[in-house]
């Protein structure tokens, strides 16, 4: 693996230079918030963050995408799937929680019986530039307990490493050596992995936060029934913020929008916390209450998840923790069910 070194205030020149010659993805700041956007010719890629509100995700599975158009002529209908197409894009400065979430969405949208085709369109043209975690992380960060770490290379084609005064800079796969032209020719020495070492070993036990994630699964397979679920979902609003801002929460819905003789096929992002996601055209419904939806939920990250692809659907990110406007915390709903 190759690996350099790059000046720490070279980085936002570097992600600039890529915006000349690609769709660059890159985190901005507005107001008070980080978010991930296309960078324009005169932005500022900010890269002074802990953590990004929205979940770089939508590069990938966009929040509303077309899936096809279609027109009603005299000789019948005429489909075209031209909205398919990426460009050759990079995903600049993610944290690896983010980046491990990709590896996860990979199991479910690129399957071997199984392929989405659109959002492996832009898998395949898109090259992930990770940023490690070196600084303290929110409390509310529990990466470590879901199978990731603070400066892990897990989903990233470049790793870059804040150790110091300079960035190391690791080319992980094919597509990030495609890059290295953009990141200079000084080589990264020993004493530079021995600092980054050092940094990884005391970022991952800055991570205090902790869940017994992997403990739930047995519990969660016999405990379908329990009335514990009568006492997660009292407080729920049902406005669906923990699923819209999971790097790793998939649902969508599909829809036709015609006007005249055209039409387009769209798909949309959903969220299982939604009452009308599981209702059915009979009227049934067959999660009534929160408290069905709030199960669906924990069962599917902990539970169905490793049944079907032997991962947990959580990054650790905190995103849930942090923004759910009535304080539920999914790290307090695992906690209790280690104990059922």
């Amino acid at each position: 693996m190759e690996k350099r070194l790059i000046k720490k205030d070279a980085l936002a020149g570097i992600a600039k230079k890529m915006a000349g010659d690609f769709l660059v993805w890159a985190p901005v700041k507005k107001e008070d918030n980080i978010l991930f956007e296309p960078l324009q010719k005169d932005g500022e890629p900010y890269f002074a963050y802990l953590n990004s509100k929205n979940a770089p995700k939508n590069v990938f599975f966009p929040h509303t995408e077309a899936m096809m158009k279609f027109t009603r002529t005299e000789k019948g209908m005429v489909f075209s799937s031209e909205e398919n197409k990426a460009d050759q894009s990079v995903l600049f400065g993610v944290r690896p929680c983010d980046a491990h979430s990709f590896v996860l969405l990979d199991k479910l949208f690129d399957q071997e019986k199984y392929k989405d085709g659109y959002y492996i369109a832009k898998r395949q043209n898109t090259t992930v530039i990770s940023l490690a975690c070196v600084q303290p992380p929110y409390a509310t960060c529990f990466c470590t307990s879901v199978d990731g770490e603070p400066v892990s290379s897990e989903g990233a084609d470049i790793l870059l490493v804040d150790i110091g005064s300079d960035y190391l800079v690791e080319f992980i796969t094919p597509k990030g050596e495609n890059l290295a032209k953009y990141f200079g020719e000084t080589k990264a020495d020993a004493a530079a992995e021995t600092k980054k070492n050092e940094i990884a070993a005391k970022a991952k036990e800055a991570i205090t936060s902790k869940i017994p994630a992997h403990e739930v699964k047995p519990i969660l397979d016999k405990n379908f029934d329990n009335p514990f679920w009568n006492t997660i979902h009292g407080k729920c609003l049902a406005c669906g913020t923990c699923t819209y801002l999971c790097p790793t929460c998939h649902c969508f819905d599909i829809s036709d929008e015609v006007k005249g003789s055209d039409g387009v096929r769209i798909r949309s992002w959903d969220s299982c916390m939604f009452p009308m996601f599981t209702k059915e055209t009979s009227g049934h419904n067959p999660r009534v209450s929160q408290k069905e939806r709030w199960r669906q939920r924990t069962m599917h990250k902990f539970k169905y998840y490793v049944d079907n692809f032997s991962a947990i659907a959580c990054v650790g990110c905190g995103r849930c923790v942090m923004y759910c406007p009535v304080n539920i915390d999914i790290r307090k709903v695992v906690e209790d069910i280690s104990k059922l």
